[in-house]
Protein backbone atom coordinates (compact mmCIF):
# COMPACT_ATOMS: atom_id res chain seq x y z
CA UNK A 1 0.00 0.00 0.00
CA UNK A 2 1.41 3.24 -1.10
CA UNK A 3 0.16 6.85 0.02
CA UNK A 4 1.86 9.66 -0.37
CA UNK A 5 0.60 13.43 0.48
CA UNK A 6 2.69 16.31 -1.46
CA UNK A 7 2.68 19.66 -0.18
CA UNK A 8 4.08 23.08 -0.33
CA UNK A 9 2.96 26.34 -1.93
CA UNK A 10 1.00 26.89 -4.67
CA UNK A 11 2.99 26.96 -7.43
CA UNK A 12 5.66 24.74 -6.00
CA UNK A 13 4.67 21.76 -8.73
CA UNK A 14 2.92 19.63 -6.98
CA UNK A 15 -0.22 18.74 -9.62
CA UNK A 16 3.22 18.48 -12.12
CA UNK A 17 5.15 16.29 -10.20
CA UNK A 18 2.39 14.43 -8.68
CA UNK A 19 0.40 13.20 -12.02
CA UNK A 20 3.80 12.39 -13.45
CA UNK A 21 5.20 10.43 -10.39
CA UNK A 22 1.65 8.42 -10.17
CA UNK A 23 1.52 7.43 -14.01
CA UNK A 24 5.34 6.22 -13.57
CA UNK A 25 4.29 4.67 -10.90
CA UNK A 26 0.68 3.48 -11.54
CA UNK A 27 -0.95 4.86 -8.65
CA UNK A 28 -3.88 7.16 -8.68
CA UNK A 29 -3.11 10.75 -8.27
CA UNK A 30 -6.09 13.03 -6.70
CA UNK A 31 -5.58 16.99 -6.11
CA UNK A 32 -7.75 17.67 -3.08
CA UNK A 33 -9.03 20.88 -4.34
CA UNK A 34 -10.02 19.33 -7.68
CA UNK A 35 -11.71 16.38 -5.23
CA UNK A 36 -13.47 18.80 -3.27
CA UNK A 37 -14.67 21.09 -6.56
CA UNK A 38 -16.17 17.53 -8.03
CA UNK A 39 -17.60 16.42 -4.56
CA UNK A 40 -19.48 19.92 -3.94
CA UNK A 41 -19.87 20.95 -7.27
CA UNK A 42 -18.33 24.51 -6.64
CA UNK A 43 -15.30 25.79 -7.09
CA UNK A 44 -12.82 26.12 -3.56
CA UNK A 45 -13.65 29.75 -4.09
CA UNK A 46 -17.31 29.99 -3.90
CA UNK A 47 -16.41 27.39 -1.37
CA UNK A 48 -14.17 29.75 0.74
CA UNK A 49 -17.40 32.68 -0.22
CA UNK A 50 -20.02 30.59 1.67
CA UNK A 51 -18.16 29.11 4.08
CA UNK A 52 -16.15 31.27 4.98
CA UNK A 53 -12.04 30.25 5.89
CA UNK A 54 -12.93 28.44 9.09
CA UNK A 55 -15.75 26.58 7.06
CA UNK A 56 -13.40 25.71 4.16
CA UNK A 57 -10.78 24.37 6.09
CA UNK A 58 -13.07 22.19 8.09
CA UNK A 59 -14.50 20.81 4.93
CA UNK A 60 -11.14 20.52 3.35
CA UNK A 61 -9.92 18.58 6.44
CA UNK A 62 -12.88 16.10 6.11
CA UNK A 63 -11.89 15.31 2.58
CA UNK A 64 -8.10 14.95 3.64
CA UNK A 65 -9.45 12.62 5.53
CA UNK A 66 -11.79 10.44 3.41
CA UNK A 67 -8.65 10.57 0.57
CA UNK A 68 -6.07 9.64 3.33
CA UNK A 69 -8.18 6.12 3.19
CA UNK A 70 -7.32 5.42 -0.11
CA UNK A 71 -4.49 3.12 -1.00
CA UNK A 72 -1.81 3.61 -3.88
CA UNK A 73 -2.18 7.48 -4.59
CA UNK A 74 -0.75 10.10 -4.37
CA UNK A 75 -2.16 13.48 -2.90
CA UNK A 76 -1.51 17.08 -4.27
CA UNK A 77 -3.13 19.00 -1.14
CA UNK A 78 -4.03 22.68 -1.44
CA UNK A 79 -1.38 24.81 -0.04
CA UNK A 80 -3.01 25.64 3.03
CA UNK A 81 -3.87 22.42 4.03
CA UNK A 82 -0.98 21.16 5.80
CA UNK A 83 -1.60 24.36 8.03
CA UNK A 84 -4.67 23.91 9.90
CA UNK A 85 -6.45 21.55 12.71
CA UNK A 86 -3.81 18.48 13.45
CA UNK A 87 -3.77 17.72 8.99
CA UNK A 88 0.10 17.49 8.93
CA UNK A 89 0.09 15.19 11.66
CA UNK A 90 -2.55 13.30 10.56
CA UNK A 91 -0.70 12.78 6.67
CA UNK A 92 2.42 11.68 8.23
CA UNK A 93 0.66 9.08 10.21
CA UNK A 94 -1.58 8.22 7.19
CA UNK A 95 1.35 8.11 4.74
CA UNK A 96 4.38 9.35 3.20
CA UNK A 97 4.42 13.20 3.92
CA UNK A 98 6.99 15.54 0.94
CA UNK A 99 7.07 19.18 1.09
CA UNK A 100 7.89 20.39 -2.21
CA UNK A 101 10.37 23.58 -1.66
CA UNK A 102 10.76 26.16 -3.98
CA UNK A 103 12.36 29.66 -3.43
CA UNK A 104 10.21 32.54 -3.91
CA UNK A 105 11.61 33.95 -6.64
CA UNK A 106 10.62 30.40 -8.47
CA UNK A 107 7.39 30.34 -7.15
CA UNK A 108 7.36 34.18 -8.17
CA UNK A 109 8.11 33.66 -11.56
CA UNK A 110 5.34 30.65 -12.03
CA UNK A 111 2.57 32.54 -10.51
CA UNK A 112 3.45 35.81 -12.39
CA UNK A 113 2.10 33.97 -15.36
CA UNK A 114 -0.63 32.25 -13.94
CA UNK A 115 -2.19 34.78 -11.97
CA UNK A 116 -5.21 34.92 -14.04
CA UNK A 117 -6.27 31.68 -12.72
CA UNK A 118 -5.60 31.84 -9.31
CA UNK A 119 -7.91 34.42 -8.01
CA UNK A 120 -6.14 35.36 -5.26
CA UNK A 121 -3.35 36.80 -6.81
CA UNK A 122 -5.22 38.67 -9.37
CA UNK A 123 -4.59 42.37 -9.94
CA UNK A 124 -1.22 42.02 -7.49
CA UNK A 125 1.61 44.09 -9.03
CA UNK A 126 5.21 42.16 -9.36
CA UNK A 127 6.37 43.81 -6.14
CA UNK A 128 2.79 42.97 -4.34
CA UNK A 129 2.84 39.35 -5.44
CA UNK A 130 7.04 38.64 -4.59
CA UNK A 131 5.71 40.34 -1.22
CA UNK A 132 2.45 37.79 -0.72
CA UNK A 133 4.38 34.96 -1.66
CA UNK A 134 7.26 35.84 1.23
CA UNK A 135 4.17 36.50 3.80
CA UNK A 136 2.96 33.25 3.03
CA UNK A 137 5.74 31.10 3.21
CA UNK A 138 7.10 32.68 6.11
CA UNK A 139 3.83 31.46 8.12
CA UNK A 140 3.59 28.08 6.58
CA UNK A 141 7.10 27.19 6.77
CA UNK A 142 6.98 25.48 10.39
CA UNK A 143 3.73 23.15 9.01
CA UNK A 144 5.54 22.36 5.44
CA UNK A 145 8.35 21.68 7.33
CA UNK A 146 6.83 18.64 9.36
CA UNK A 147 6.99 16.63 6.29
CA UNK A 148 8.94 13.69 6.11
CA UNK A 149 10.67 14.54 3.49
CA UNK A 150 11.90 17.83 1.67
CA UNK A 151 12.13 18.22 -1.69
CA UNK A 152 13.78 20.60 -4.21
CA UNK A 153 10.82 21.24 -7.04
CA UNK A 154 12.43 24.04 -8.46
CA UNK A 155 13.65 22.12 -11.36
CA UNK A 156 10.18 21.20 -12.99
CA UNK A 157 10.47 23.05 -16.05
CA UNK A 158 10.75 20.74 -19.15
CA UNK A 159 9.93 16.68 -19.63
CA UNK A 160 13.76 15.82 -18.90
CA UNK A 161 13.38 17.95 -15.25
CA UNK A 162 10.35 16.36 -14.55
CA UNK A 163 11.73 13.00 -15.64
CA UNK A 164 14.34 13.18 -13.09
CA UNK A 165 12.11 15.21 -10.57
CA UNK A 166 10.04 11.65 -10.58
CA UNK A 167 13.52 9.54 -10.47
CA UNK A 168 14.58 11.77 -7.53
CA UNK A 169 11.58 11.38 -5.88
CA UNK A 170 10.92 7.26 -6.24
CA UNK A 171 14.39 6.77 -4.31
CA UNK A 172 13.84 9.06 -1.19
CA UNK A 173 10.46 7.58 -0.49
CA UNK A 174 11.63 3.86 -1.17
CA UNK A 175 10.12 3.04 -4.43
Amino acid sequence: MIRIFLTGYMGAGKTTLGKAFARKNNLSFIDLDWYIEERFHKTVQELFAERGERGFRELEKNMLHEVAAFEDVVISTGGGAPCFFDNMKYMNECGKTVFLNVSPDVLFSRLRVAKQKRPILQGKEDNELLAFIVEALNKRAAFYLQAQYIFNAEELENDRQIENSVLYLEKIVGL
